[in-house]
């Protein structure tokens, strides 16, 4: 350990000695007042001073105006920084200005600014004395309005911070779950901006116990009445300066107490060894299950999970007309799953935020069984959904994730706690219920995220990636466990998938989606045999090369010409697809008159199961995939950048028109 800080030290940064000495300089003249105050402070009378009357008055009175100060600012701070962070509206630089101008403001301008708004001339104080009877100058009540005004926009600065930094798909996962929006704040945004609150109402209280200029305009001086500490340190230095150096140093030592104890996460700075506040440091990488994890159980129907997958036996087939950047109408029946497939950017994601109702990209006229949700928020629909991040609670275990939406949808807690640890139990991950997501792996955190979803109720299921994260042993028991499941379940499942094996597997249609549109929408056989979209046939491991159908084959839309055995219309726009196994490879040019033939050179030879797969760049032709045996690799020498000649028969190649 010694060493590894000794290297550490010698790899260390030294700062340059033109910015070493003004920094230096800096902390000079920052500490130098303290040193004063430590320096010139009676230790000998240090207690007499502190415990006579008048300071112990004005320190009871200060606690009293500061926690008053700190329980206004938490009550109207928090709902304002909520707002300036997650709400759009005109006039919200002018507002967060308003926040700001107090911190910026000079304290007696402030007391002025609250004299002319709140005094008994002001603009509110004549209604505030005439209607209530309430008059705030020279009250202890003014005094609180005062260190309120210059207090919270600490709060509401810190909080915001700390809300900006919060992922919303937390937020935006537990109202598909079905908790309302003031669910949502209380039981899923506090907690994970905790931290933020924290060191925001620390810095408010210090600062509302240390106001002087604003309270004495505003509030006056009245013993008992608005004179607190700082006041008294004022009224002090003119008659007892060694009694106000003594309650400066009271202060003083509150102040800093107050901000070791942050240790600057108002600031952000993450602290030594802590985790962020999304959970996102998990241990372990994608798909890392710890070694000792038991196999997963039999699928079987347990009664607690299947009462989950439909608890009244309803059936609710989906039709959704979307519109915006994705255009497609889309209707299914009850017990269909639809794998969405396209490439980055087509709008898969964009389709499912769409009919959750989270997106003003696309809009879903949606209807599922006899009920339209079109104009229902996210927690009405009743619609789960799985982000490619998981989203799992920080905050909470993975059993109390589990239970989340149904704990949401009125479930009494034992009811819920005992169908979520059904549901972790059929994924495998049940002997993990009472770990927090920090304290799981990726592929763990998968499957707890996947059971969440199943064991909220859904009427409308959709899985963004939900297996990406597992390792392939993990991934074929959950993707059967899945399976089981989605064929009891009375609703409909979309799948958001880059894997061929997950579309075909557990998909009855597949849905590929091109600029937002629907491409293609068939059975997996009928996608895997005529693949519309060159994106999805390079998925489904085949060559994909578009052209235009002529009399004797396809021109190539990158140059070149293609023959084929059955023939397109002349004209028309087609995809030609190659199996990678139908391509011939040589290391000379093969005899006969072969007519697609083509040279190039090894770009790339990548293992698949027990096949090679062999990438070549011809200048005549597409890069085409050659799959071939280990054996027939090595008797041919391949390797990157060896020359060779490809081949592929007329009768091997499919076209597709588009």
């Amino acid at each position: 350990m010694s060493r590894l800080r000794a290297r550490r030290h010698r790899h260390r940064a030294r700062a340059p000695l033109a910015l070493a000495l003004p920094a230096l300089l800096a902390v000079a003249f920052l500490l130098l007042p303290l040193v004063g105050v430590l320096a010139r402070t009676r230790w000998d009378e240090l207690g007499s001073h502190l415990s006579s009357p008048g300071v112990v008055q004005a320190l009871k009175l200060s606690l009293l105006v500061s926690c008053w100060a700190l329980g206004l600012s938490l009550l109207l701070g928090v709902p304002l920084a909520w707002l300036l962070a997650r709400v759009d509206f005109k006039g919200k630089a002018l507002v967060r200005s308003l926040v700001l101008l107090p911190m910026v403001l000079p304290p007696t301008v402030g007391g002025v600014a609250l004299l002319l708004g709140f005094g008994r001339r002001g603009l509110l104080g004549p209604f505030l004395e005439d209607g209530f009877g309430v008059t705030l100058p020279f009250h202890t009540s003014g005094a609180v309005v005062a260190a309120t005004f210059v207090a919270m926009p600490f709060l509401v600065i810190s909080l915001e911070g700390a809300l900006g930094g919060l992922r919303q798909s937390y937020e935006e996962t537990a109202a598909c779950l079905g908790a309302s929006p003031l669910r949502v704040f209380f039981t899923v945004t506090l907690p994970m901006v905790a931290p933020g609150l924290v060191a925001g109402a620390a810095l408010t209280w210090a600062r509302a116990l240390g106001e002087f200029g604003a309270t004495i305009t505003f509030a006056g001086n009245l013993p008992a009445t608005t004179q607190t500490l700082p006041l008294q340190v004022y009224l002090l230095l003119q008659d007892e300066p060694e009694a106000a150096t003594s309650v400066s140093l009271l202060l003083l030592a509150i102040a800093m107490g107050v901000l070791i104890a942050l240790r600057g996460r108002w600031t952000g700075a993450p602290g030594p060894g802590k985790p962020s506040r999304d959970g996102a440091s998990r241990s372990g990488g994608p798909g890392d299950d710890s070694p000792e994890e038991p196999a997963l159980p039999d699928p079987a129907p347990s009664g607690a999970a299947t009462s989950g997958a439909a608890p009244s036996g309803g059936r609710w087939p989906l039709h959704a007309e979307v519109t915006g950047f994705n255009r497609l109408t889309l209707d299914a029946e009850p017990g269909t799953t639809i794998a969405v497939v396209g490439e980055n950017g087509a709008g898969k994601t964009t389709l499912l935020r769409a009919l959750l109702g989270l997106t003003p990209r696309a809009h879903a006229a949606l209807r599922l069984g006899d009920t339209d949700v079109t104009e229902l928020p996210p927690h009405k629909r009743q619609v789960a959904w799985v982000p490619q991040d998981g989203a799992l609670f920080p905050h909470l275990t993975a059993l109390a994730n589990t239970a989340y939406g149904l704990r949401a949808r009125g479930v009494p807690r034992a009811d819920a706690r005992r169908e979520a640890q059904a549901w972790l139990d059929r994924l495998g991950v049940g002997h993990l219920a009472h770990r927090r997501p920090a304290e799981l792996s990726g592929g763990q955190a998968g499957r707890v995220a996947l059971a969440r979803a199943l064991a909220a109720r859904p009427r409308l299921l959709l899985l963004d990636e939900p297996l990406a994260a597992l390792d392939q042993t993990t991934r074929a028991r959950v993707r059967h466990t899945l399976r089981t499941h989605l064929a009891d379940f009375g609703g409909v499942c979309l799948i958001v998938t880059h894997d061929p094996v997950e579309a075909v597997s557990l998909a009855d249609r597949v849905l590929v989606l091109s600029d937002g549109q629907a491409l293609q929408d068939a059975p997996p056989t009928e996608v895997t045999r005529h693949p519309r979209s060159p994106w999805v046939a390079r998925m489904l491991g085949r060559n994909a090369w578009p052209g235009t159908a002529s009399a004797d084959g396809l021109a190539l839309a990158g140059g070149g010409r293609l023959v084929v055995a059955e023939a397109l219309p002349e004209g028309a726009d087609a995809l030609a697809i190659i199996a990678p196994e139908a391509v011939s490879v040589y290391r000379d040019r093969p005899g006969g008159s072969p007519r697609n033939i083509w040279p190039g050179t090894v770009r790339e030879i990548t293992s698949v199961g027990s096949r090679l797969r062999v990438l070549i760049a011809s200048a005549g032709a597409p890069d085409l995939v050659a799959e071939i045996t280990p054996q027939a690799a090595a008797d041919l020498s391949l390797a990157d950048g060896t020359p060779v000649w490809t081949s592929v028969k007329a009768t091997e190649i499919t076209l597709v028109r588009l």
